[in-house]
C-alpha cells in the first residue's frame, strides 16, 4: 500500500506544481478583479518623503507668501506661495512648490530686508559695477565741454576775491 500511496502523491504533486500540463488561467483559476497600475517613481518618492516627515512630526506652516534661497554665485531660488513644513525639534524644514532661479538684481527692490552680510557685499559690487558703467557711458556721451579743466587762480581764493 505504501507504493500505491507514494505513486498517488507523485501524481498529485506533478499535477499541482508543473507536471506535464503547465497552464495559467483556464478553468478554476482566480479571476483578476482590476488591472494593477504601477506608480511613477516621483509619486513613490513623494509618498516616502511624506511618511518620513510624518515620522519626524513635521507640521504645515500656513501663510508664507514667498521664500528666497540666496546662492553663493549671486543667484536666488525664488518660491511664490510655497508649501512649508517644519519639524522644529529636529531642525528640519521642507519647502516645496513651483520655483524659479533668478539673478539677485531681478528681485532687488522687494528683498532688501532679507539680505544678509554676504548678499550686501554682492550688492555693493553690483552697484559699483553699475556706477562705473554709467560713468563711462556718460563720459562717452558728453565729450564736448568736460575735457578742459579751467586754470586755477594764482595765489589763494581770498586774494582773488579781493581783487574784484
Amino acid at each position: 500500500m505504501t507504493d500505491a500511496l507514494a505513486e498517488a502523491r507523485a501524481k498529485m504533486i506533478a499535477k499541482r506544481f508543473g507536471g506535464a500540463s503547465v497552464s495559467t488561467g483556464g478553468k478554476g483559476s482566480v479571476r483578476r478583479k482590476k488591472k494593477t497600475t504601477s506608480r511613477s517613481s516621483s509619486a513613490q518618492s513623494d509618498a516616502k518623503l511624506g511618511v518620513a516627515l510624518k515620522k519626524l512630526g513635521a507640521t504645515n506652516i500656513p501663510g508664507i507668501e514667498e521664500v528666497n534661497f540666496f546662492k553663493e554665485d549671486g543667484q536666488v531660488i525664488h518660491f511664490v506661495n510655497p508649501r512649508v513644513q517644519a519639524a522644529i525639534q529636529c531642525n528640519t524644514y521642507v519647502i516645496s512648490g513651483p520655483n524659479e532661479t533668478k539673478p539677485l538684481q531681478d528681485l532687488l527692490p522687494n528683498i532688501v530686508s532679507q539680505l544678509g552680510m554676504d548678499n550686501i557685499a554682492q550688492l555693493q559690487n553690483f552697484a559699483a559695477a553699475a556706477a562705473g558703467g554709467a560713468a563711462s557711458g556718460k563720459a562717452a556721451a558728453g565729450d564736448d565741454d568736460d575735457d578742459e579743466v579751467p586754470d586755477l587762480v594764482e595765489g589763494t581764493f581770498e586774494e582773488a576775491s579781493l581783487e574784484k
